[in-house]
């Protein structure tokens, strides 16, 4: 949201372009689940740092002491529509050394101050070649999910907002970090890029630093506390029609 500097999790979930209810006629700021008006909402989704338009495309490798991980990331012609919204659908197709690990179809929309949503995702993870689970799927408005913010419109050091949450299952938070770092990928050195620090309490002592572009989006990931610490998905291919 513009100019509101640091913005506490609750109240990016109950943006003004949710119509959240408050009967004291202020701004809400309750974590109750946002209150969805689908006429403020777009397929539309052109926020600088997190730009979708239908055939981008993005490739991001990864090293590890598993092997090399790609991950293919797609924004398809497909829309769905959640809570009424109409979400553009970005399709990840993510492999180990070539081998297919998972697959999954996210759903976005973007508000009109300019914030990206995330509304849930259809997910499979494969063994061999053979779908085994659908570990993490969820959908806003089911089973008490609600849709969170993955890109504010204005991002400010100190931002923290949960992306998703439907409990138990998708609970990921972000904070921004720094708005003038510096990236180096295999496409390119990127200038003037937005830092943000992204946890799970699912996944305690689990965090990831993520590197956005203006114009581009996503560039780099980096593991610095956990499992794989200082493991880098680095973008090595980029489609922009």
């Amino acid at each position: 949201m513009k100019g509101t500097g640091p913005v506490a999790i609750a109240l990016l979930l109950t943006a003004v372009a949710c119509g959240g209810d408050d009967s004291s006629g202020a701004g809400t700021t309750t974590t109750t689940a946002p209150d969805i008006d689908p006429s403020r909402f777009s397929a539309t989704i052109d926020n600088p740092y997190l730009p979708m338009r239908a055939g981008m495309r993005w490739v991001y490798e990864t090293r590890t002491d598993e092997g090399v991980e790609r991950a293919v990331v797609e924004v398809t012609t497909d829309t769905r529509e959640v809570m009424g919204v109409t979400c553009v659908v970005v399709k990840d197709h993510d492999t180990l050394d070539g081998e297919l690990t998972e697959e999954t179809f996210d759903w976005f929309a973007q508000d009109d101050e300019g914030n990206v949503w995330y509304f849930g995702e259809d997910t499979r993870e494969f063994e061999d070649g053979v779908a085994v689970n659908a570990k993490g799927a969820w959908e806003a408005g089911i089973d008490g999910a609600r849709p969170g913010i993955v890109m504010p419109t204005d991002p400010q050091v100190g931002d923290e907002y949960r992306q998703e949450f439907a409990e138990g299952v998708a609970e990921d938070e972000a904070e921004v970090l720094q708005l003038d770092d510096t990236a180096t990928v295999p496409v390119g050195r990127f200038d003037h890029v937005l830092r943000t620090e992204d946890r799970n309490p699912l996944e305690p002592g689990q965090v990831e630093h993520k590197y956005y572009a203006e114009g581009v989006g996503l560039v780099l990931t980096v593991k610095t506390e956990g499992d794989g610490q200082g493991d880098r998905a680095e973008l090595v291919e980029r489609t922009a029609p």
